[in-house]
This record gives structure tokens, C-alpha cells and sequence, in this order.
């Protein structure tokens, strides 16, 4: 069975109350601040303000009220172009168009004159080209060939070599025992090359009986010459 509890126990005390703790309010601060504010304005010097009823008028002009509808741009068109615009333009539209046409004009007559510069004349094509065909073909030859005129090479054959063989007989050891046929063969081109390695003749291509071959042969196989 429980036992009553004791007198003077903690149960028969009154509950405490929370403590409320007050700190005082930090004023100092603010007060120090207004008194600055206070002090700085203090030391600026007032300005008066005019009084606006006393502004003149006269000195200020209305603005005009702004136009709307078709009559709202001032200077004509949307953009601003008023009519001595838009004739300056069409007059510079027309000059470009008329430098243009005359440009090419002059072009197609430049054309035209070349065209007909480049055009054979009749009569020059009407020209016989036989004169071109009467030449003698020796002087074609001549020109064509580099060893000169009269040239005699592997595979002539005529009087021209016979005469060539009889003379190269004539030098000793360069054509021995050759024929005097008429045929530019192989036989008579090494003789023509050995001639020609021997006397330093570099005037004709190896083999060929050219200008240079033939006056250095000659001048060594002339008559009275052995």
C-alpha cells in the first residue's frame, strides 16, 4: 500500500514561473546615426525654388499636335521621301538606263567589227596554191634537214653515193674493200662514222654524210689527192 509523501517534499512547492530576461534596445546607434543626418543637413545651404507662376510664357512655343491618317507623315510617303526625292530618283533610274542601253550598243557594234576583221576575204582564199607546190622540193628538204643540202644517209642509193664510196675508198683503212654499188647500207654508214671519229668531224649526226662530212671528204680525196 503506498505511503502518503512527506510533508515538505517537492510535490507541495508551487511551480516555478519561466524567466523572462529583458535586454535593453540598442538606441545608442540609431540616435548617433540621426544626429549625424542632423549635423550634415545642417550644414548645406538652402537653394530658393522660383515660383513656376512666375516663368514668362512668352520664351515657350506650343508643339503642333500630331496628325494621324494619310496626312500624318510631314514630308510625304511612309519613309520620309518627299515628291523632289522621288523625281531625283526616277530621273537617276532613267539616266542608268539609258548609259546601260548605250553601253551595250557600242559592245555589240565592237562584236560586230571584230567579227567581220576575222572573216577571210574572198579573194585571199581564192588564191591557186600552186605557187606552194612549184617550189622545188630540194629546198624543202634543205630546210628541213639539219645536216644540210644533199645530205646521204642509210637507205639512198644513186649516183651520189657511188661517188661517196669511190672517195671514202681513198682514205686508207675507212672503207676497205667496200662496194662502189650505189647503196647507202650499213657498211657504208660505220665507214662514214669511222671517217668521221677519226678527223673529229662533229659538224653531222654519226653516219650521216652531211655538209661538215662531205667538205672534209672532199678537201681530202680532191684530184691529184690520194
Amino acid at each position: 500500500m503506498p505511503t502518503p509523501p512527506a510533508s515538505g517534499s517537492p510535490q507541495d512547492r508551487s511551480p516555478l514561473e519561466p524567466i523572462r530576461v529583458l535586454r535593453p534596445r540598442r538606441t545608442d546607434a540609431l540616435a548617433e546615426l540621426f544626429k549625424e543626418m542632423e549635423q550634415g543637413t545642417g550644414a548645406l545651404e538652402p537653394v530658393a525654388v522660383p515660383d513656376p507662376r512666375s516663368w514668362d510664357e512668352g520664351e515657350t512655343q506650343e508643339l503642333p499636335p500630331v496628325r494621324t491618317g494619310h496626312g500624318s507623315a510631314p514630308h510625304g510617303g511612309r519613309f520620309g521621301f518627299g515628291p523632289g526625292l522621288r523625281r531625283a530618283a526616277v530621273t537617276i533610274a532613267v539616266a542608268a538606263a539609258a548609259l546601260v542601253g548605250f553601253g551595250g550598243a557600242l559592245l555589240l557594234h565592237d562584236r560586230n567589227d571584230a567579227a567581220a576583221v576575222q572573216e577571210p576575204s574572198p579573194t585571199a582564199s581564192a588564191e591557186p596554191t600552186a605557187t606552194a607546190s612549184a617550189e622545188p622540193t630540194a629546198t624543202a628538204s634543205a630546210a628541213s634537214d639539219p645536216d644540210g643540202p644533199g645530205t646521204l644517209r642509210e637507205g639512198d642509193s644513186g649516183p651520189a653515193v657511188t661517188d661517196l664510196q669511190e672517195r671514202l675508198l681513198r682514205i686508207p683503212d675507212v672503207y676497205a674493200g667496200g662496194s662502189t654499188g650505189g647503196t647507202y647500207d650499213a657498211t657504208l654508214k660505220a665507214a662514214v662514222a669511222r671517217f668521221q671519229l677519226w678527223y673529229g668531224i662533229r659538224g653531222d649526226e654519226t653516219g650521216v654524210y652531211g655538209n661538215d662530212t662531205r667538205v672534209a671528204l672532199e678537201s681530202r680525196t680532191a684530184s691529184g689527192t690520194g
